[in-house]
């Protein structure tokens, strides 16, 4: 299984730093499945840090609050052209439901 981590990426190449929730990890490790696109250069990178989406409100991965304020903007569209996630699978990551998120 996959699960959804939040990714801090760097590009040495034209030195743009990004950060993203929709990195794609190994279940329970930090390694990652799919790389994201420079939005400049076009170059495919993993993240140099993978981090956990957490809420909020209990700081907890895994939570029952009754309204789920993740640290990342749900507002912010998902930029497919530069993930090869949803380059590879045609599916946006968008649509994808992650189980880690059952409760």
């Amino acid at each position: 299984f996959l699960e959804q981590r939040y990714g801090f990426f760097h590009c040495k190449k034209c030195n743009i730093r990004w950060e993203s929730a929709y990195v794609w990890c190994i279940s329970g490790t930090s390694k990652v499945y799919y790389k994201q696109l420079c939005r400049k250069c076009q170059v495919g990178f993993n993240p140099y840090r993978v981090e956990s989406i957490v809420c909020k409100g209990c700081s907890q991965t895994c939570c029952s609050c009754e309204k789920k304020q993740r640290h990342i903007n749900m507002k912010r569209p998902h930029r497919q052209d530069l993930c090869c996630r949803c380059k590879g699978m045609r599916l946006s990551c968008d649509a994808t439901y992650s189980f880690k998120y059952i409760v």
